[in-house]
């Protein structure tokens, strides 16, 4: 019911009025475009406007309500908040005659098909006792096919025109063969009839071949735009009106939907100039035309087209851009619709009980508040749109202007509530990770370029993501999402499940402010009421040790190196890194595992490594110079003699954290006590046995070794040969963040293992 369709919404005039919310800021866009409108009956020039608005704007409403108001329908120009917009243009509208025709422009083939065919289709409702306006190829084609036949006589005419069936057939004449009563009846036959259509192929094909040029593979062809914006400027000229306004709904989108064909896009938008500057001066009523637009045209132009018809492209849209003025609906314009259509409480007493628990909210922590209300927000705004909340509003708003038509924001956000009716109480705030369900389903992208994007996001989530946070649950999607709501299982899934797909709206809208330079406590906030600390104040810390364990997983995630409060990003990428990693897995032994525990640990301890079995470790105690010989060593293997230091020198032996599968650390201890046992001398020998690493640290540990050699000097591009270069440097850069998460993931590990 939220998404109207231009020409449904002039025929439903009552419906469109009742279900319509006149904001101030729309107030002041109606005076807008009636004063646009005013100018151009004024002057009696063509002028054009882009009625400027994100998908959920109301462009199409806006349009729907601004037709009735020029129609002079009563409950239009009698709703309240425009009296008195109504009452300031009466002084010029008063006695004139619209012609408005509304248009939908999906499943046109032209621009021409779209704008002239659709009149002659509007104006014959109207007014069925007018001449068909002469937009088509084929009444020019008739004009001369007359002539000629006046020329020619009937019988020399009829010939030629009838050999034409015979050469075509091969059969000899199967059709009825042409005479003045068929030729008449055909040329006022209506457009796309069998026999017009029939009589327009016969014509091109024997009689008036230059048309074939033209009209080839068209059917019935229209005159080029300018010539037939005058044309049905005389007609309705002729009909008694005083001006024509166009309005041209889904014109962006039905562009969009050419996007691949760049000739298409080139050579249709050059023709939009039309509607503002023409070429021919025989105009006698203005046509105004009211495009809407959902986005910067530019945008229609993906990655894949070269750079400098990239850059043609924007010089040409540059170039006549200026000339259409410009009418913005703006997106504040929203809460106050969601209010009244969306979000209206059941009874006064219902707002008391959503007043005090919205009042309950805003006492929370100050940065949670100030991170769901955005910069863009107030307290009253937050207000119209609970239990959204305008951080919600403002990602749901960025995301569903890169869907198609289906998606607007009012419907998106009634859709959350259907979903939600059984579950969501009063008090509780929508995340904005539950958006994200809703978002990636059912609609097609806007462009080539943002499915791509969808579709990388949407597999990125099903292959990776969804599986890592089902493993700890060793359930599938289906098991765990049929589990009670209350089930600890499904609450600490659903839980992951909405920072992870907050990341992932992340990387659909970077650019939208609740999503910009996320860090933990801003995925927890912007999820408020989703993750339950023991310590309040500590739901950031928590959600960045998920992210953590995450990362080092998935390499397409990527915390910042800050040392609080580190960003956190997801980059998406269709390539796959798992194939680069399989063909090294030869790597992964025992001996490079020891030597990147070796490695990670001697840096954290501040020992130099030269990589030799027995060093020499110098440092400072107590202002002296000291040293001590380090072994890292497996103790169980060690023979008694390498336990011994040697004269007064310090000997410290690391343990392994890990050991071949029958070995454990009592065999450490074991050999220690053998030592004790043989009688030897005491020595000043330290030995430090850790705990060892879980099965889980140890497949990340080999994982860590595979990353390091495959990422060191020239050896990527060898392992990613048969990628692209350009998926070779998104790979190398997912691999490298995985690198350095699963190196602090070790490193971590270590120090639990080693009692730091």
């Amino acid at each position: 019911d939220f998404v109207l369709r231009l020409t449904e919404g002039v025929e439903r005039a009552e419906q469109t009025i009742d279900s319509y919310v006149v904001t101030p800021e729309l107030a002041l866009n109606f005076d807008e475009a009636l004063g646009f409108l005013g100018s151009a009956v004024k002057e009696r020039s063509s002028k054009a406007t882009y009625l400027d608005g994100s998908f959920g704007s109301g462009k199409s409403h806006f349009m729907a309500v601004l037709d009735l108001l020029l129609s002079g329908y009563p409950k239009a120009r009698a709703l309240p908040e425009l009296a008195q917009v109504v009452a300031k243009h009466d002084k010029w509208m008063g006695g004139k005659k619209f012609l408005l025709v509304p248009y939908h422009m999906i499943g046109a083939k032209s621009l021409e098909s779209a704008v002239l065919g659709r009149f002659v289709e509007h104006v014959k409702k109207l007014h069925p006792e007018a001449p068909t306006p002469g937009v088509y190829i084929a009444e020019s084609l008739f004009r001369d096919a007359q002539n000629l036949r006046d020329r020619m006589g009937d019988e020399s005419f009829f010939a030629e025109l009838n050999a034409v069936q015979r050469a075509e057939s091969g059969w000899g004449n199967v059709e009825e063969p042409w005479d003045a009563r068929r030729f008449e009846d055909a040329v006022v036959a209506p457009s796309g009839s069998e026999r017009r259509t029939r009589l327009v192929g016969d014509l091109v094909d024997g009689l008036l071949t230059s048309y074939a040029a033209a009209m080839k593979g068209q059917g019935e062809a229209y005159i080029p735009l300018d010539q037939g914006l005058s044309v049905i400027s005389r007609h309705a000229r002729d009909l008694g009106y005083d001006c024509v306004v166009l309005f041209l709904d889904e014109l962006i989108l039905w562009l969009a939907s050419h996007a691949a064909d760049m000739d298409f896009v080139r050579r249709e938008i050059q023709k939009v100039a039309q509607l503002v500057e023409a070429q021919q001066s025989d105009r006698p009523l203005p046509v105004v035309s009211i495009v809407a637009r959902q986005r910067d045209l530019r945008q229609l132009i993906g990655e894949h087209v070269p750079g400098s018809e990239q850059l043609a492209f924007t010089d040409m849209l540059g170039w006549w851009e200026g000339r259409l003025h410009k009418i913005g609906l703006m997106d504040r314009n929203l809460p106050t619709i969601a209010e009244k259509r969306l979000l209206r409480p059941r009874s006064e007493a219902a707002r008391r009980q959503i007043d005090a628990a919205f009042e309950e909210l805003m006492r929370g922590r100050r940065e949670v508040v100030e991170t769901l209300l955005t910069t863009q927000a107030d307290r009253d705004m937050f207000r119209k749109v609970y239990p959204f909340s305008p951080a919600l509003v403002s990602t749901l708003v960025a995301v569903s202007s890169l869907l198609q038509r289906e998606r607007t924001a009012l419907k998106v956000m009634l859709q959350i509530l259907v979903n939600q009716r059984d579950t969501l109480r009063l008090g509780d705030l929508v995340p904005v990770g539950d958006l994200f369900d809703i978002i990636a389903e059912g609609d097609e992208a806007f462009s080539e370029d943002m499915r791509l994007r969808f579709d990388n996001v949407k597999r990125l989530y099903h292959q990776k993501l969804q599986p890592l946070l089902l493993a700890p649950h060793k359930m599938g999607p289906d098991e765990i999402r049929a589990l009670p709501r209350e089930d600890a299982r499904a609450v600490a899934f659903r839980v992951d499940d909405r920072l992870a797909k907050t990341l992932l709206l992340s990387a659909l809208a970077p650019e939208v402010e609740p999503l910009r330079n996320l860090t933990a406590p801003r995925l927890a906030a912007l999820n408020h009421g989703s993750i339950a600390s023991p310590v309040p104040g500590r739901e950031g810390q928590m959600v960045l040790t998920k992210l953590r364990t995450w990362a080092a997983e998935v390499g397409e995630i990527k915390i910042g190196d800050e040392p609080t409060n580190p960003t956190i990003a997801l980059q998406v990428s269709s390539v796959d890194t798992e194939s680069i990693l399989q063909k090294a897995q030869v790597v992964d032994n025992p001996g490079e595992r020891v030597r990147k525990v070796r490695e990670i640990l001697f840096k954290g301890l501040g020992i130099a490594d030269h990589d030799q079995l027995f060093l020499v470790h110098e440092f400072l105690w107590r202002n002296t110079r000291r040293e001590c010989e380090v072994i890292f060593k497996n103790i169980s293997t060690l023979p008694l003699d390498s336990l011994r230091a040697r004269e007064e020198r310090w000997k410290v032996i690391i343990d392994l954290p890990f050991d071949h599968e029958h070995f454990s650390s009592a065999d450490d201890l074991a050999k220690l006590q053998e030592f004790r046992d043989s009688g030897q001398p005491p020595s000043r020998t330290l030995c430090w046995i850790p705990a060892f690493l879980s099965h889980k640290s140890l497949k990340d540990l080999g994982t860590l070794v595979i990353l390091e050699h495959v990422l060191a000097g020239d050896r990527f591009n060898d392992y990613a040969s048969h990628l692209s270069a350009t998926d070779r440097l998104s790979a190398r850069n997912l691999l490298a963040n995985r690198r350095s998460q699963l190196h602090e993931r070790i490193r971590q590990a270590l120090e639990g293992a080693y009692g730091v």
